[in-house]
């Protein structure tokens, strides 16, 4: 999430300004199928509420999916919402993120992969294929080999984070997470950017599940949601010792 200089009074806050400055404009064509991880997932796929359902203008969407196998780490975002929004509204919302990312910014496409409501109710992002490990733009120098999720609302000092949003975040981070990692683990990922908190070719050695604000100047995901990570942590370790 990075916020720009604009005046916030509207209820639903654009979700432009969330991924300011965040990745390159445009993505390279699709890598070789063979760059997808043959090993099955470390837990059930989640439902999921498709691009489809929510009505995504496909024809906004610029560029082909690029994909980047296996997915290293997780990255956890908030979106800077409103926290009294209706999840009823979470598509109407989405259908806003898409034309803000692609008309307003310029981008391909949404830049989270996915997104999770308030009440729990997980949604595709980025387009690609939802078992495909699609780059994202929401991790400037991170994109590749990870996955982004991001909170619908608000979670900065002392606001309550819902169980049912920290269950969402878990059931897509251990179905995502590369077979065989542990989520309360750390993992060793390479800088793409400068513009990151490392420089370019820097080898940086993160938690597997992290917070936005791990590798860019940022307060995402918000104080509260960032200090619930371990417990994120925690769920997804044992969706994934439930799976075997």
């Amino acid at each position: 999430m990075w916020l720009r200089r604009t005046a916030l009074g509207a209820v639903v806050v654009p979700l432009a300004v969330l991924v300011f400055r965040d990745a390159p404009v445009h993505l390279a064509a699709p890598e070789p199928a063979t760059a997808e991880p043959a090993a099955p997932p470390g837990a059930p796929q989640p439902v999921i509420v498709s691009r489809a359902q929510w009505r995504a203008d496909e024809s906004l969407v610029k560029e082909h999916a690029t994909y980047t196998g296996a997915v290293n780490a997780v990255f956890v975002h908030h979106t800077n919402h409103s926290n009294d929004y209706d999840c009823a509204d979470a598509p109407r919302m989405l259908r806003a993120m898409e034309e803000d990312h692609v008309s307003g910014e310029g981008w391909d496409d949404i830049g989270y992969n996915f997104v999770v409501d308030r009440c729990g109710t997980i949604y595709e992002g980025r387009a690609g294929g939802v078992g495909r490990s699609v780059r994202g733009a929401h991790a400037k120098g991170f994109n590749a080999h990870s996955v982004g999720i991001a909170a619908l609302g608000s979670f900065g000092p002392g606001v309550p984070v819902p169980e049912a949003l920290i269950e969402g975040i878990a059931k897509v981070g251990a179905w995502k997470l590369r077979r065989g990692t542990d989520p309360r683990s750390t993992v060793r990922m390479v800088s793409t950017n400068d513009e990151s908190l490392y420089q370019r070719g820097e080898v940086v050695h993160l938690h597997a599940v992290s917070g936005h604000r791990d590798t860019f100047q940022t307060s995402c995901p918000g104080d509260a949601l960032y200090d619930q990570l371990p417990l994120v942590r925690a769920e997804m370790a044992r969706l994934r010792v439930t799976r075997r």
